[in-house]
């Protein structure tokens, strides 16, 4: 996310306090009593003087315009006078910018316009929904008010304007620690339950001030992360200033409070995926560029778990956010060589993932024929996988006819753990191939007892006991087996196995997964996460009142109900991808291409 340098780089202190804060389209027009001399507003003139030095180009059929970004700005706006001249043109690479812009037809990966007529009807029926019935959701259970309420008692507002929702909100907890901060994974299942509902302010304020933290100066014993690192969390501080006034700031957190000092890598990725999916259903828009780190404990597992190298979620998150990074730029002079790179590590990263990380029977045989120390351009064993790595419960537990991606794979390791996020997002994103996306919902289906059990999911299986926990884990107290990380089961992977569910036109063990979490979730006051195998205790660490647990529901209900909008969400195979090789096979001569193979296996 290496991006608005001149504009970002090297912010003071207080750049960010609500004098220094720019509120996009907000609903209120609100001047605190100490800022009102300071700030002032300004008109639509402006926004649209403003889309001259524009380069980012909306998709009517598929990402948005900016009409309604726009007129919004009729409404009372707070801008800083200090940055009046500098926001006209804010310099990006690529000539891109991240003012206001009109949006224009859509056009093909070659820049030849495409038809829109069709998308861009259904994307204003939704609208319609939206507005004249919050998109046709109901509130029809006592369970979900209680949700809806909870939810809103967790909005975080800075200046008078909503901003996040905190992590937990339990009013028993003594001891909050972090979860009292709006934290940038945490809020996405917020963020869609908002959205579903037509209430996208929250959102768009989130995506604004979240996009502006990433460059406030923090340190780590005096080192200082990359430029356009994304914050994990943030929170809202009170600060005195003169004559006995106070002001807020948004204090960001980028792991230098963290439990291990871990950087957050995911943050910038669903900060990217929440905002294609609040373009599509908005019709606002921002724009970024994505960048990519990896090391253990750097997405929702953030302890040590043994995830450090390519973990399967960061590369499902990251092919999902490379999508939305593309289906959000335009393709003009300026963009044509960034996109040319997003669809190059596109096509790499899903031959990758399709090719290396998949697992079946049939699969897990040929590992265990595998020979070992292969040296040749043609070797089967391409990463010097040792047979004896397979583990003894995958040989029965995995059924025919099934499979799944595996949590990870480097040279001489595979990791055959199931990580459900990281195949959820395979599925939502299309990293998968429509048949390998079949056979992962067969096996969560099959193997229901086990993922799902008493309440879903399981974040992982299964879980690392014994002496291998105390090495991969370092005898943490917090992961013992079957808790939290270490195979605990997490209701807001509901949301996430709805969606996937729902693409794949598979509803049913959605509605008997939301069930299951129904029956307990308002009993158990909405817990973080459920402790054993079967996920029947509550956590014994679990925080109550857990913002994206309600939020996940909410969010599940709302899409089955209303599958049209969860279209708006996930991607379809990408066919015109396929036909992309960045291979170097065809011009050594000395081997041929796989990618035809790979596409004969997408069509099936």
């Amino acid at each position: 996310m290496n991006f608005i340098r001149k504009y970002t780089m090297k912010l003071p202190s207080r750049a960010l306090d609500p004098r220094n804060t720019l509120f996009w389209g907000s609903r209120h027009s609100f001047n605190p009593p100490w800022c009102e001399h300071e700030l002032f507003c300004k008109s639509k003139d402006f926004l649209l003087n403003s889309n001259k030095n524009s380069q980012f180009h909306a998709y009517p059929s598929r990402f948005l315009g900016f009409q309604r970004l726009i007129n919004n700005a009729q409404k009372s706006n707070c801008f800083p006078s200090s940055v009046l001249a500098q926001s006209r043109a804010v310099p990006m690479p690529y000539g891109l910018s991240v003012n206001a812009m009109v949006a224009s037809k859509p056009k093909s990966l070659v820049g030849e316009e495409i038809p829109t007529d069709e998308d861009e009807n259904n994307r204003k029926n939704i609208r319609e929904g939206l507005e004249e019935g919050k998109s046709g959701v109901s509130i029809d259970s006592d369970m979900e008010k209680e949700a809806w309420n909870l939810l809103r008692d967790a909005v975080v507002t800075y200046c008078g304007y909503p901003v996040g929702t905190v992590a937990a909100n339990d009013p028993g907890d003594k001891q909050p620690l972090n979860y009292d901060q709006v934290f940038i994974r945490d809020f996405v299942p917020s963020a869609l339950a908002f959205l579903l509902k037509g209430e996208g302010e929250i959102v768009k304020n989130f995506l604004l001030h979240t996009l502006h933290l990433q460059s406030w100066e923090k340190t780590v014993d005096c080192y200082s992360p990359g430029q356009g690192l994304m914050p994990a969390s943030f929170k809202v501080r009170t600060v005195p200033i003169d004559d006995n006034k106070f002001e807020e700031v948004l204090d960001p957190d980028f792991g230098e409070s963290a439990i291990g000092r871990v950087a957050p890598v995911d943050s910038g990725l669903w900060w990217i995926i929440l905002l294609r999916a609040y373009g599509k259903i908005t019709a606002d828009g921002f724009d970024m560029f994505p960048s990519l780190l990896v090391t253990d404990g750097s997405c929702m597992i953030d302890r040590r778990m043994g995830i450090h190298g390519h973990p399967l979620e960061i590369q499902a998150l990251f092919y999902a956010a490379l999508r939305s990074s593309r289906e959000m730029l335009s393709v003009n002079e300026g963009s044509n060589n960034l996109v040319r790179a997003i669809n190059n590590r596109l096509n790499a990263l899903s031959f990758h993932i399709r090719e290396y990380y998949w697992v079946d029977m049939k699969k897990i045989n040929e590992i265990y024929r595998y020979k070992t120390e292969e040296y040749s351009m043609d070797a089967t064993n391409k990463f010097n996988i040792y047979p004896e790595q397979i583990p003894s419960w995958l040989v029965d537990w995995i059924p025919e006819e099934v499979g799944y991606l595996i949590g990870n794979l480097q040279p001489a390791h595979m990791d055959f753990r199931f990580f459900t996020l990281g195949n959820l997002w395979s599925i939502v994103s299309s990293l998968g191939t429509p048949k390998q996306n079949e056979a992962i919902l067969n096996l969560i289906e099959n193997k229901w007892d086990d993922i799902v059990g008493h309440m879903p999911l399981k974040i992982c299986y299964p879980a690392v006991e014994n002496e291998e926990w105390r090495i991969i884990t370092g005898s943490d107290p917090k992961n013992t087996p079957w808790s939290y990380h270490n195979g605990g089961s997490w209701p807001t992977l509901l949301w996430q196995f709805t969606l996937a569910c729902i693409k794949m036109g598979r509803s049913e063990p959605a509605q008997k997964a939301i069930a299951l979490a129904e029956k307990r979730l308002s009993r158990d006051h909405w817990p973080e996460y459920y402790d054993t195998q079967s996920g029947k205790f509550i956590g014994k660490q679990s925080r109550l009142y857990q913002t994206w647990t309600n939020a996940g529901f909410l969010t599940s209900k709302m899409m089955v109900k209303n599958p049209e909008m969860a279209s708006m969400l996930f991607w379809d195979e990408d066919l015109e991808l396929l036909e992309i090789c960045v291979c170097a096979h065809s011009k050594s001569g000395r081997k041929r291409c796989s990618r035809g193979a790979a596409k004969a296996q997408i069509l099936v």
